[in-house]
């Protein structure tokens, strides 16, 4: 199979990286999110994880993916996908708009990590492994600073996109 690639992008402040499919670690993720592609919604930054951002998805696989090439130590320029339910994000500490989760039986997360020094634990429900399916291969320098301007100056307004490169 030829490489594929995604384009990772914070729209409002205009930088993009590029990311490399783990087709090889993780075939059926990767194809549910390449078939899903372009993806875009409101950006978050975490509040457990640290080092991550991440946007929030109905549900676009027809069968959501296996944990293949798990990790609970995601390193800078992983991408991840994670599934929760509407009940595990929709209580009021997660501080999400309710069209964010409600009514969504299935909530897909893709994240990107851009430092180290990231553990996938959570307050309400422990260690929570994520798929990595992709690895930042340019621009990781560049999205880490708007990444740091996001955590300090907010979110709202901004978009995380996926696209095919």
């Amino acid at each position: 199979m030829t490489d594929r690639f995604v384009t990772v992008s914070l729209d409002k402040r205009g930088v993009e990286c590029t990311a490399k499919l783990l087709d090889d670690r993780a075939p059926v993720t990767c194809a549910a999110v390449w078939e899903a592609l372009p993806l875009g919604s409101d950006v978050y930054h975490a509040k457990y994880a640290r080092n991550e951002i991440y946007a929030l998805f109905p549900a676009f696989a027809a069968e959501e993916p296996p944990l293949e090439n798990p990790t609970v130590t995601p390193i800078p320029g992983d991408l991840c996908y994670f599934t929760f339910s509407e009940t595990e994000l929709g209580t009021a500490s997660y501080g999400y708009e309710e069209q964010a989760v409600r009514g969504r039986r299935t909530v897909v997360d893709l994240a990107l990590f851009y430092e180290r020094n990231n553990l996938l634990i959570n307050g309400d429900m422990g260690w929570i492994p994520g798929i990595v399916w992709g690895s930042v291969v340019d621009g990781l320098d560049r999205m880490a600073e708007a990444c740091q301007d996001l955590w300090r100056a907010g979110a709202v307004g901004e978009t995380l996109s996926f696209r095919r490169a």
